[in-house]
């Protein structure tokens, strides 16, 4: 466990006493080395679920696949981000990448941590450098906006689970994740299990987010830079869903007074957030409404409190972390181009960018779930996974994934397929550009094949 968060941590004095000319280069390489043997985490523990390196730290197969996922964008991200910085002074191009660092650290101890307080502040220290992200490279003048959103919304949800954990606290004299996981916390009252869950649900349904309160989250990602959109897309939209799966067993309820409201609120959102997609005229808007449609799925199939449910649920966001991460450097590539997002003034990427068509394409395809993506296999299994629960289910969800189709294909056959704007030159792709969506696909690719080492069970 440490063998890969302390080297991390290290690259926060590396960012800044690199040689200039070696910054990028070396800090990439560093980061893609701790991202390959961040792998061995999927070797499945020998004896019981978790694997304890200390009294703090533990991996299991719930959390082993997200980290290895935050650990894989570390280098993704700088390459990302190599053509908007190099035009910053050094100074700043050393600012940003120890502020990622920073960002991966506390996603890293927020996924294996055995305490639930400790899970609280590290869970909330991600918003800091994610504020930061933001604010100081967003594009546009409303990025100040969009960070006080993100703030606004995340930090207001928080606090009812502080409060939650505080109580637990002092009914259980401890917040151990792998204590509850043997015992569940118990109260005297069965209305004060349901308050505590509430108050601990609200902030991970704000995070995810469920439709309703997911407001923040285009804002946040249309102003914020490409790192910033795919950290939020890939990563932290997740400590949402692994939060409710820690949630569940210290705080067990089978209440179907307040699992079915969310179940069908959840299915509800999904759909309404598909159809918004048709009508979003940004790109990078469209992709992060697809985002919320997909955490919606993920919503769901957890409220089923089912090992199928679960199964799924890690499943989708991992590839839902992979695919929406390419999609917004597919986004990102038209943008440093174009200098637009609007779809209409993006059109005919095919004859100006013939290559990057194949990356279009690949990504849309497992956004929409097509056999035999990944995404697939976990949409195949939500339904299972809801059907015993209620069989009307079925329908939302066929009907969810209808609207994803349509969608995708309308956006690759608007920004790909149509005639190009006239006096369109446009420089050819890089190097670098092919690199980054190759290492996006690439675990796709290999999940196709090994579905397994996703699964919890």
């Amino acid at each position: 466990m440490l063998k890969i968060i302390l080297p991390t941590m290290m690259l926060i004095p590396t960012a800044a006493l690199l040689h200039p000319r070696l910054l990028f280069t070396a800090y990439t390489t560093l980061a893609l080395l701790l991202a390959t043997a961040s792998l061995s985490w999927l070797s499945r523990p020998n004896m019981g679920m978790f694997t304890h390196t200390s009294h703090t730290f533990m991996i299991d197969m719930v959390s082993a696949p997200l980290m290895i996922m935050s650990s894989w964008l570390l280098p993704l991200m700088a390459l990302a981000s190599q053509y908007r910085l190099m035009s910053e002074p050094t100074i700043n191009q050393r600012f940003f990448l120890a502020t990622i660092a920073v960002l991966q650290t506390a996603i890293l101890i927020t996924f294996s941590t055995t305490d639930l307080m400790m899970f609280y502040i590290a869970f909330e220290t991600t918003l800091l450098p994610t504020m930061v992200l933001i604010t100081r490279w967003g594009a546009q003048a409303d990025r100040l906006e969009a960070g006080s959103y993100f703030i606004f919304y995340t930090l207001t949800s928080s606090l009812p689970m502080l409060v939650a954990l505080l109580y637990l606290h002092n009914i259980c004299t401890h917040t151990s994740i792998t204590i509850f996981f043997l015992q569940p916390a118990t109260t005297e009252l069965h209305w004060e299990t349901h308050l505590l869950w509430l108050a601990c649900m609200a902030a991970f349904l704000v995070k995810l987010p469920l439709y309703g309160v997911h407001l923040w989250l285009p804002k946040a990602h249309v102003e914020a830079p490409i790192a910033g959109s795919m950290v939020l897309a890939a990563i932290l939209l997740k400590l949402g869903g692994y939060g409710i799966i820690r949630l569940s067993a210290a705080i067990m309820t089978h209440s179907t007074t307040l699992i079915t409201p969310l179940m069908a609120l959840a299915l509800w959102g999904s759909i309404m957030a598909n159809i918004i997609c048709f009508r979003q005229p940004d790109l990078k808007s469209m992709i992060a409404y697809s985002s919320v449609s997909h955490m919606a799925m993920v919503i769901a199939t957890l409220m089923s409190n089912t090992p199928l449910g679960l199964t799924s649920a890690m499943i989708l966001m991992v590839a839902h972390g992979l695919t929406s991460s390419a999609l917004f450097c597919l986004a990102n590539i038209a943008y440093e181009r174009t200098h637009t997002r609007i779809l209409v003034l993006t059109a005919g990427l095919q004859l100006t960018l013939p290559l990057l068509t194949a990356w279009w394409l690949m990504a849309v395809l497992m956004n929409m779930a097509l056999p035999p993506t990944t995404n697939m296999l976990a949409e195949l299994l939500a339904m299972l996974a809801m059907y015993p629960w209620a069989p009307v289910t079925i329908l939302p969800i066929l009907l969810n994934t209808v609207l994803t189709a349509s969608y995708s294909l309308y956006m690759f056959i608007t920004a790909i397929r149509t005639t190009p704007m006239p006096a369109t030159q446009l420089y050819p792709s890089h190097t670098r550009e092919h690199l980054l969506l190759t290492l996006h696909i690439l675990p796709l690719m290999m999940l196709i094949i090994y579905p397994t080492l996703l699964t919890p069970f």
